[in-house]
């Protein structure tokens, strides 16, 4: 899952990049509600880890445009701000959900699974297909009830099929899931680590089929 952060306390963003990316997720950082809006508009993310005082535009405007552009991107509200007022304003604007500074990163991380989740009409913590279960909580897999090893690119794959099953997942989305800004992952690369998934998951009896010229995807259960 990829996931934007627009801070522009670099101090702030770099802390909450690491303990998210320690966390699993692949994750940018804009620092201005511009920057965001230029983000969003040309890559696709998972949720968005809004701060309200942003410079020039700020951060409920910036849920605001995205919420009247019909963006249902999830939000969640990262603020100093703290009053009940600025709580009902952030949600009102169209905010998901609403934190205030200082926090604890596995509250942060268990608020940004459930908004995810959501977002997937998912409702439960693990995700199943005959006999394959991946709990997103503690980011263990099993198959037929065995432990099933996964690097965590294979897991970030495989978790983005499962949650998008039985639609496509295109090569360009897994790319932009896996690599963000920091990294050079190739279409090649995707096609490796896919390999890599369909022989470990073989003894299931799982597929992940291809869907020339666009990506790949798990079909829904039987």
């Amino acid at each position: 899952m990829r996931i934007l952060v627009v801070e522009d306390d670099n101090l702030v963003a770099s802390g909450i990049k690491q303990g998210l990316s320690q966390a699993g997720y692949t994750v940018d950082v804009a620092d201005s509600a511009e920057a965001a809006e230029d983000s969003l508009r040309n890559e696709a993310f998972d949720l968005a880890v809004v701060d309200i005082g942003l410079p020039r535009a700020d951060g409920l405007t910036l849920i605001r445009r995205l919420r009247e552009q019909d963006n249902p991107l999830p939000i969640l509200v990262l603020t100093a701000r703290g009053s009940m007022e600025d709580t009902i304003s952030g949600l009102d604007v169209g905010a998901d959900d609403y934190m205030t500074k200082p926090f604890r990163l596995p509250e942060l991380s268990a608020r940004i699974r459930a908004l995810i989740r959501r977002s997937h009409a998912i409702a439960d913590t693990c995700l199943h297909h005959n006999g394959l279960t991946l709990d997103t909580n503690s980011r263990t897999a099993t198959l037929g009830g065995a432990p099933l090893e996964l690097t965590k690119r294979e897991w970030a794959i495989l978790e983005a099929l499962l949650m998008a099953s039985p639609n496509v997942v295109s090569k360009d989305r897994l790319v932009q899931t896996l690599a963000g800004w920091d990294k050079d992952i190739t279409l090649n690369a995707i096609e490796v680590y896919v390999s890599r998934l369909r022989a470990k998951l073989a003894e299931g009896y799982i597929e992940i089929r291809t869907v020339r010229g666009i990506g790949y995807r798990i079909d829904a259960p039987a």
